[in-house]
């Protein structure tokens, strides 16, 4: 691995300096930065620029100091380097894979499961994952904005049968302190409302994103606020995640995580039973293995279920039970996610 020079610690000491805001603005948004940055050639990698036109790469640099400089098959690279085949046509793969279009119950507002609704609160990311099941989403008509919040808050508190509501997008935790804590607020007056669920790639992807006024504002709901992380190999995780994440878990805030299942990435007992032990010692209890979601540009991730069968079933022989996550997958029209194993 190529050494660090003194310019290059200093330019990374500097920019872990500003604040979550900043650390966004400065993420790579070229192939040619974030090879530049990972001493790799583009001229040596699968690249494809008209992926790239069609789903926009973006990776902090709190995720790229991940990965390893000069390796091209670096599993972490893996997830977010646009290429050819994602402009490949596979059958079977879709623009909505899991159906949440037909379960829009208006703007914003998806209703798939009894109890539950998931909010899509923004359509952006702090990264843009090449296997997103959401890449695809008409974001620019069905996000919830401002003037459509009202409404969703109204639909939930009509619903007595709905318990738990899940903040999701995009990702939640991109709405600025002021709209998080109104929102919250609002949901903590619906009286049938036991739980709030925050799904955010954040405290992995952009740690410093976590800040005490975020962590404050969690911690003082009247519901019981669950946040489930998104990492899918022990890479992601360096001294920055795991001290986000302990400041959740330190104030009362329930951790859980959920993978997707990725050829190249993650496909290797080894792999995801080093995850899972790492996770959980940071206080984040491994919950789902999701089988890929079949959207469009995603093919080249996929494990097929016999495999993935295989693959959890070598994981449960080494390890015990609570760090054995469900085997997932999500199918259009079902009543809730199916557990394979």
């Amino acid at each position: 691995m190529p050494l660090m020079t003194k310019q290059h610690a200093l330019f990374i000491t500097e920019h872990f300096a500003k604040s979550w805001q900043q650390q966004l603005s400065e993420a790579f948004n070229t192939i040619e930065g974030l090879c530049d940055y990972l001493q790799l050639s583009p001229d040596a990698l699968p690249i494809s620029v008209a992926a790239a036109k069609n789903f926009p790469l973006r990776v902090p640099l709190s995720f790229a100091a991940c990965i390893e400089k000069g390796n091209p098959h670096d599993p972490l690279l893996r997830q977010v380097l646009p290429v050819y085949d994602e402009t490949r046509h596979f059958p079977g793969y879709t623009g909505d894979p899991v159906g949440d279009l037909p379960a829009a119950a208006q703007t914003g507002v998806i209703h798939k499961y009894q109890g539950r609704v998931l909010l899509i609160n923004t359509g952006s990311c702090a990264i843009n994952c090449r296997y997103c099941f959401r890449r695809n989403f008409p974001y620019a008509e069905l996000q919830l904005g401002k003037q459509q919040e009202e409404a969703a808050i109204a639909y939930i508190a009509s619903d007595d049968s709905i318990t738990e509501v899940i903040l999701s997008g995009g990702d939640p935790l991109l709405l600025n302190d002021a709209r998080l804590a109104k929102l919250i607020a609002q949901l903590n007056d619906i009286k049938q409302l036991k739980r709030i669920r925050i799904h955010s790639r954040l405290p992995i992807v952009l740690p410093a994103r976590i800040t005490d006024a975020l962590v404050n504002m969690l911690s003082n709901s009247r519901k019981q606020i669950v946040v489930v992380v998104h990492c899918n190999h022990a890479n992601e995780i360096n001294s920055r995640v795991i001290t986000a994440c302990q400041r959740l878990k330190n104030n009362g805030i329930t951790l859980l995580n959920q993978s997707v299942l990725l050829k190249g990435v993650n496909d290797n007992a080894d792999v995801l039973s080093h995850l899972s032990e790492r996770l959980f010692a940071m206080g984040i209890m491994p919950y789902y293995l999701h089988l890929l979601d079949k959207a469009t540009g995603t093919a080249h991730f996929e494990v097929f279920e016999e495999d993935a069968l295989t693959l959890v079933k070598h994981i449960k022989d080494r390890l015990p039970g609570y760090l054995v996550p469900k085997l997932v997958k999500e199918q259009a029209g079902a009543a809730s996610k199916l557990a394979i194993f």
